[in-house]
């Protein structure tokens, strides 16, 4: 569940000119950093619902997306 909070300021800083100067992550690398580490949160999140939602409101909230529900 931590690992959201140590990318998320990781990515920041490596990417500011301000503080990174020239050595600054090229702008593919922000890119797909800032995807894995929005994936990595999204993925939490799932968790963190699976773990402490009753199975009557998953099932609601995966059938609005049109997923299938979890065993």
């Amino acid at each position: 569940m931590q690992l959201g909070f140590a990318v998320w300021p990781l990515l920041r800083f490596t990417g500011e000119r301000a503080k990174m100067g020239q050595v600054r992550e090229p702008a593919l690398d922000q890119v797909l950093g800032w995807a894995c580490a929005g994936l990595i949160i999204v993925l939490n999140v799932k968790l963190l619902f699976d773990t402490f939602l009753p199975a009557a409101v998953l099932r609601v909230l995966y059938g609005l997306f049109g997923l299938p529900v979890p065993s």
